[in-house]
C-alpha cells in the first residue's frame, strides 16, 4: 500500500513501452475504484499465438515481469483469442 504514485510511474515510463518493444500492443488500462475485481487490469494485442509464446518465454519478459512484481499482489495474466468484440472476462 502507499505505493500507487510509484507503480503509475513505472507503468506509464518503462511496463507500457517494454511491452510495446516485445510485441505486445497494450489497448486499455481499466482501474477499478469501488468494488470487487482486479484494481487494475491491462489488455493488449499481439500478432499471433506463436508471437505471444515466444515473448512470454523470453527473458525480456521474464526481466519485466520480475520488476513488475515488486509492486503488484495477486497477480494473474489471462490469454484470450481476439474474437472482434470487446473484451469480457
Amino acid at each position: 500500500m502507499g505505493r500507487e504514485q510509484e507503480f503509475s510511474e513505472f507503468v506509464v515510463r518503462e511496463f507500457a513501452p517494454r511491452l510495446m518493444q516485445l510485441g505486445i500492443e497494450p489497448n486499455e488500462v481499466l482501474y477499478t475504484m469501488y468494488g470487487e475485481g482486479p484494481q487494475m487490469l491491462t489488455i493488449g494485442a499481439v500478432e499471433s499465438a506463436d508471437k505471444l509464446t515466444d515473448i512470454l518465454h523470453s527473458g525480456g519478459w521474464e526481466k519485466l515481469h520480475a520488476k513488475l512484481m515488486d509492486y503488484v499482489t495477486n497477480y494473474s495474466h489471462k490469454v484470450v483469442p481476439d474474437n472482434g468484440r470487446n473484451f469480457q472476462m
